[in-house]
């Protein structure tokens, strides 16, 4: 079974509709809440504008205000917060359905377009804290009484924990999700988030390297997702005509900030000299929570998809590790879709999708109730779930789909590259040996077609050229294994060409490989897991580097093989700079490995 992904994202969404000129009155059905059965009511949804500071400019915020029956000054609720994806707005199927949602549950909520799209004012800036997450708390400023919209509406029945303080969670997917963590970093009255299927580091969400520890190197451009993105941004006229002027940069750069156009700039000229991949490392990561989570200090509830080339889980990982580590509460499902696909396997009904408000009919929804039990409405006596969540495709129970832990499973298990193409279990199998690729001057693998799955379009199978890629293959495996987490490889190449050339000063001559692990059945039919690959920029081909992969939830069965894979190219991706032939030595004495995170339940 399967279904398009909920569409966070809303890419080509356009306006729908002028703002309504007086409230509509909604009656929801029946519905059970969090931890308790709830009366439904009717409740109003009014059309409000805001007029907020955000990067030195004055902009409008086109909101809606969906306020519970009988919730008033004398009997307040807390308050939802939530915003579009990427070329969205306040009307998309799953942003407005968030209002919708919580308002029958009981809550007060506002949903507004994000700068730059729907009718919402100001540039494009990447959910920047000191932008987006600004023009947020000045929205949490309106729900604690301290400001009226523009029509001198005002909210003096939200729950307040002290004046000026309201009880607001919020929640949203992908572009509605990082900007949870931007407000949260400037606004320490937010009370519990809710952030789905976004980034941790656009650096490496656009640009990623897999390489440990090279940071300052950028990777392999995902020229296909980005281009994508950035087309959207700039074609905004023709998603929503008679802009307002604030949304007008310049004829260089339309609708982005400026920062954000000339990294695109960068990342598409395939060149990376010293300063200007400072420049584009620097503004990438500045906009990005890998640079404020510290000041996060909200309960964080993390939502990532299995199915997401372009935020992988590796990067709700990084968030979830950081947070714990500086004590920010934080738990973390890994759900399956995200914005390479949709809902997969025989327990999709456990799944969540917002545009339908399945929140107690699903898993995660489920938690994300309980979530906001516990932290806005208090009750703490209610079990927000365990550590750690993740959803099993190959599991038919729909009570059972998703497996728990109290924390997420290290690389466990540790398998050999050797010099005949094996992937064996022990040091003392490898059999020595040399094996060379060669990159050509067009990409020679097919990992996806980035767009393709956001958008619900077929897309050919994965391949990988004879002569432009190595393979390491297992022997039959003779019971299950579930794979559970990031796999990491430890490899050592020879690229005498890429010697000549990798201090050139330029990254760009640096050598691009493509690492990815196949699930190989008895037929010989090949899937490359979520056809997640792991880009690298080596950033010194006379040393030993590890690759950690994209992290995946798979389960090899009885009789399959696991195929390890390292290419020259990928279609998705810009590659190497001039042919680079590559060898890959293998001995007893100094092996590659592949080592995997395998769950035992």
């Amino acid at each position: 079974m399967s279904r398009r992904a909920p569409r966070f994202r809303a890419p080509l969404a356009l306006a729908l509709g002028a703002a309504l000129a007086a409230p509509l009155v909604l009656t929801p059905p029946a519905t059970a809440a969090g931890s308790g059965t709830v009366t439904p009511s009717t409740f109003t949804v009014q059309p409000l504008t805001f007029t907020v500071r955000a990067g030195g400019r004055a902009c409008t915020v086109d909101a809606d205000l969906y306020r519970p029956a009988g919730v008033d000054r004398d009997h307040p609720a807390p308050a939802v917060l939530g915003t579009n994806g990427f070329g969205g707005s306040k009307s998309d199927g799953s942003t407005d359905t968030i209002g919708k949602a919580f308002a029958q549950r009981g809550y007060v909520s506002l949903v507004y377009s994000g700068l730059g799209f729907g009718r919402s004012g100001c540039l494009v800036s990447l959910d920047d804290p000191d932008i987006d997450g600004a023009a947020a708390s000045q929205l949490v400023d309106f729900l604690g009484g301290k400001r009226a919209a523009d029509d001198g509406t005002t909210a003096d029945f939200v729950t307040r924990d002290a004046p000026g303080d309201p009880r607001v969670g919020m929640i949203g997917g992908s572009y509605g999700g990082a900007v949870q963590l931007a407000a949260a970093a400037v606004d320490h009255r937010l009370d519990a988030l809710v952030p789905m299927i976004t980034w941790h580091d656009l650096a490496y969400s656009l640009d990623p390297n897999n390489a440990v520890g090279a940071t300052a190197v950028p990777g392999a451009f995902k020229w296909q997702w980005t281009n994508g993105f950035y087309l959207i941004g700039e074609g905004q006229p023709l998603l929503q005509p008679s802009l307002d002027p604030s949304r007008i940069n310049s004829l260089a750069c339309l609708h982005f900030v400026t920062e954000a156009c000339r990294t695109i700039h960068t990342l598409n000229s395939g060149r990376y000299p010293a300063d200007r991949t400072a420049e584009l490392l620097a503004f990438a990561r500045r906009v990005s929570p890998v640079s404020y989570l510290h000041r996060v200090t909200a309960p964080t509830l993390l939502v990532q998809g299995q199915a997401d080339t372009l935020f992988n889980l590796n990067e709700a990982t990084a968030t979830y590790r950081t947070l714990k580590a500086q004590g920010t509460p934080v738990k973390m499902i890994w759900q399956s879709w995200g914005h390479s696909g949709g809902i997969t396997g025989p327990g999709a009904a456990a799944e969540l999708d917002l545009s339908k408000g399945n929140l107690e009919t699903s898993y995660v929804g489920r938690r994300v109730l309980a979530w906001f039990d516990r932290h806005l409405r208090e009750q703490a006596s209610t079990d927000t779930g365990p550590a750690f969540a993740y959803y099993r495709d190959w599991i038919t129970d729909p009570d059972r789909v998703y497996a728990t832990a109290d924390r997420l499973p290290a690389p466990n298990r540790t398998l050999y590259l050797s010099g005949d193409g094996r992937l064996v279990d022990h040091r003392h199998q490898v059999t020595p040996g040399r094996r060379t690729y060669t990159n050509r001057a067009i990409p020679t693998s097919h990992s996806e077609s980035s767009l393709a799955g956001l958008l619900g379009l077929p897309d050919s199978p994965p391949r990988d050229t004879k002569g432009t890629h190595l393979a390491w293959t297992s022997a039959p495996l003779k019971r299950p294994l579930d794979v559970v987490g990031a796999p990491r490889a430890t490899l050592r190449v020879v690229s005498p060409r890429t010697e000549r050339t990798q201090h050139s000063g330029d990254a760009a001559d640096k050598l691009v490989l493509f690492a990815k692990v196949y699930d190989v059945a008895p037929d010989g039919t090949r899937t490359l897991v979520r056809r997640l690959v792991a880009p690298v920029r080596v950033p010194d081909v006379t040393k030993p580097f590890t690759v950690t992969l994209p992290g995946v939830v798979h389960r090899y069965g009885t009789g399959h093989r696991l195929r390890f894979v390292i290419a020259a190219s990928d279609d998705a991706y810009f590659g190497n700079r001039g042919i680079k032939p590559v060898t890959v030595v293998s001995g007893p004495g100094h092996p590659g490995v592949l080592q995997l995170p395998v769950a035992r339940h």
